[in-house]
């Protein structure tokens, strides 16, 4: 079995943004890896381009990934 290739699905500001989307792509089923800059980690940056996390996921579940980020976005996840 081949080994997945993994892509960019979004960018968050923060490890704590990025938590959160992990949490909803993995409820739906999805594969995530999160992508952290060394530095930005290491000395706590958690605004601007050192503090973005890549949200990362096997390529074949990209369109999947994007309908999620956007039915969240929209604010279809959020209860009454």
């Amino acid at each position: 079995m081949s080994k997945p290739k993994w892509v960019v699905a979004a960018k968050v500001a923060g490890e704590l943004q990025a938590e959160i989307m992990r949490g909803l792509l993995e409820a739906q089923g999805v594969r995530v890896y999160l992508a952290v800059e060394g530095a930005a980690r290491a000395i706590g940056i958690t605004a601007g381009p050192l503090g973005e996390v890549d949200i990362m996921v096997p390529e074949k579940e990209l369109e999947e990934t994007l309908e999620i980020i956007a039915s969240y976005h929209a604010g279809d996840f959020e209860e009454a």
